[in-house]
């Protein structure tokens, strides 16, 4: 196609105006000013900084510091005022509240809760989710972990409120004032992308192990994305309604009351759900530090490497998310659609029809599952987990076991990754990161990722971070090359697509611990099973992204493709794929988010590096170890998303080129 030139308008770049051809001409050109700012800089570096890892020079050390901040909370932790009158008070609200919430669900008996969430689910969503609702406490139950799903349920509910409560706080401060949001979004993304072991180490500094700790821990992590969602609600109410509502005299609270909080409405409900989501994905790293419930039982399965036993408790983490997710994702959509009237009536007789069942449990005395309603689900799970171990592990004729794939992955590919990058003098390193990021991003987005990359070096972890970064960057070209291919597979599959959403329903939902479990089993303890389970637990969201982008092209693009002639593997490397170019970045990004989050995990089976250094923190009660290594994973992560995500560069009159 030949784009027509015209005369550029008052305020607009002829290179815009120009169309596709002037604006890649742009990118060429600038593709290779930065080559050869590139070239000049290698040449200049090598002359003038040498070779070799990152200066000791360079590094700070903070072990004194953070070692002496360890110390005065351990010896002030029983005495202090801000502990005594404030942080202690925090710790008895949140016990109470717990107890609360468990002791109720406990009064109401298992077929009170299960009575429950199946009227919730049917007054918000139909009667197709309240049996789906019905039969995965039924589940629970069967498995013989009622009790363990009633104490992360309680767990949940007051965590989730409180996240809700303060993200919703912050994101209203967000979102009513500029500044406030300017001021919030660096720490919002710091809260989400630190690890949760380096933030679990201070939490339990301060409250110690148990309840406490864990729940704040999960606020922590859970809290930002209300906030976010809230804001964006807040900041994208409709201007006219907002001008007509302020031209009828309102003050700004009636406006907030009346107008931005109801057209936010389906943001707030948003907000809730990931909230529900990010808290469950948090209940099994904070029974590291005494959450208890269905969390503990997946640690301690891990600990032995039960698998059949990980499974047990998994499993009803992830029947827990489904239902959450589907029941808050269905109140989000049918917000006000039925009269006020009808649906006080029908939450009436769902409230009735709970207290009678809940009575008539407690008449017979039934409250707890029945012993003899339960199923044993770990024992033929580790037969059938011992015999692929048996069989698969080693010495299978032609291609070999999985102990086998997993040391030649981590002699071929692993260890030269990790030798080469650690063998590349330090600024050759963030040169390349610089370049990265110039090439799909701005200045502005090329100087934060140096920056990020550079503050690794400067907390004296250049060399872990580096091996960690090798890990990340093997487990997301195994990802993108087995999620990209399903993904398309599944666009352009209709059968295949409604196959596989339950599978990766169940996969997003698993817990990241549970991953660890059968990896370990199958290929043995090091970096190659961390990477394995951080290729399962990225690759259903890379499949879901690759799907729904290659989906959404537009259908006339590719008929007419056809129409052309051009066979199906030409309409989708010609057609397809470039036109769903935007989607198949942000399944980049998000793998290597998900992947990085998982790596880190991995040092609790021999991952090393920066992981092992975050665990080895918080089992050593070592602040220095564990926030450093927390800090440069934050970095890592802030790198890696810079040089992924695309940032839209503006023309000098401020429109996007």
């Amino acid at each position: 196609m030949t784009a027509t030139v015209t005369p550029a308008p008052p305020g607009r770049t002829a290179a815009v105006d120009a169309g596709p051809r002037a604006r890649r001409a742009l990118a060429r050109h600038r593709s290779r000013v930065i080559g050869a700012g590139v070239v000049l800089a290698l040449v200049l570096g090598a002359v003038l900084l040498g070779g070799g890892s990152w200066p000791a020079s360079f590094a700070v050390d903070l072990s004194g510091p953070l070692g002496r901040t360890s110390d005065w909370i351990i010896d002030n932790r029983d005495g202090h005022p801000l502990f005594l009158y404030f942080l202690g008070h925090v710790s008895n609200v949140v016990v109470v509240s717990v107890r609360a919430v468990y002791l109720a669900l406990l009064a109401l008996g298992w077929a009170g809760v299960t009575a429950a969430a199946g009227l919730v689910a049917w007054r918000v969503a139909g009667v197709r989710l309240a049996l789906t609702s019905v039969a995965a406490f039924a589940v629970c139950g069967v498995l013989g972990m009622w009790v363990p799903t009633l104490q992360t349920l309680a767990l949940m509910v007051v965590a989730v409120a409180a996240s809700v409560l303060l993200g919703g706080l912050l994101g209203l401060a967000a979102g009513l004032s500029d500044r406030t949001h300017r001021i919030l979004r660096p720490v919002l993304d710091t809260m989400q992308v630190l690890p949760a072991f380096a933030y679990l180490l201070p939490v339990v500094l301060v409250f110690g192990i148990g309840v406490p700790a864990a729940v704040l821990a999960t606020v922590v992590y859970a809290a930002p994305p209300m906030a976010r969602l809230t804001a964006l609600g807040l900041r994208g109410a409709d201007a006219g309604v907002l001008e007509a509502v302020a031209s009828l005299g309102a003050t700004g609270r009636q406006r907030l009351l009346t107008a931005r909080l109801p057209l936010a409405r389906k943001e707030l409900l948003l907000g809730v759900n990931q909230s529900i989501m990010m808290a469950l994905g948090m209940a099994v790293i904070a029974s590291v530090i005494g959450a208890g419930g269905l969390g503990d039982r997946v640690y301690q399965a891990l600990a032995s490497v039960d698998v059949g036993a990980a499974l047990a408790a998994g499993v009803p983490i992830v029947l827990l998310a489904v239902v959450l997710d589907r029941v808050t994702a269905a109140a989000g959509a049918r917000v006000g659609a039925a009269p006020a009237r009808r649906a006080r009536l029908g939450w009436a007789v769902a409230l009735g029809v709970t207290a009678a069942v809940a009575v008539a449990g407690r008449l017979s005395d039934r409250l707890t599952w029945p012993a003899g309603w339960t199923v044993d689900f770990a024992e033929p799970v580790n037969r059938a987990v011992d015999w692929m171990t048996a069989h698969l592990y080693s010495g299978v004729p032609l291609v070999g076991g999985t102990a086998d794939w997993a040391a030649r992955f981590t002699t071929w590919v692993l260890n030269p990754l990790r030798d080469g990058l650690q063998w590349l003098p330090w600024w050759t390193v963030l040169l390349a990161v610089g370049a990265l990021a110039l090439l799909i991003g701005t200045w502005r987005t090329a100087a934060t990722a140096v920056l990020a990359t550079a503050a690794i070096g400067v907390l004296g972890v250049w060399d872990p971070a580096l091996d960690t970064l090798s890990q990340v960057l093997a487990a997301v070209a195994v990802t993108l090359l087995i999620g990209v291919a399903l993904g398309v597979a599944s666009a352009r599959s209709t059968r295949l697509g409604r196959a596989l959403r339950p599978v990766l329903d169940v996969f997003q939902t698993m817990p990241q611990f549970v991953y660890l479990i059968p990896v370990v089993a199958l290929f043995g303890v090091g970096r190659a099973p961390a990477v394995a389970a951080a290729v399962v637990y990225a690759l259903p969201a890379v499949v879901r992204i690759t799907d729904q982008g290659v989906r959404a092209v537009d259908p006339a693009a590719t008929e007419s493709a056809r129409s052309l002639g051009a066979t199906g593997r030409q309409q989708l490397l010609q057609v397809q794929l470039p036109l769903a170019r935007p989607a198949l970045l942000l399944a980049v990004n998000q793998g290597v988010v998900l992947v990085l989050a998982v790596v880190v995990i991995g040092g609790l089976v021999g991952g090393g590096a920066l992981g092992y250094d975050a665990v080895f923190g918080l089992a050593q009660g070592d602040l220095a170890t564990g926030l450093v290594a927390g800090a440069a994973i934050v970095c890592l992560g802030l790198m890696l998303d810079r040089v992924t995500q695309p940032t839209e560069r503006r023309d000098p009159a401020g429109k996007g080129a």
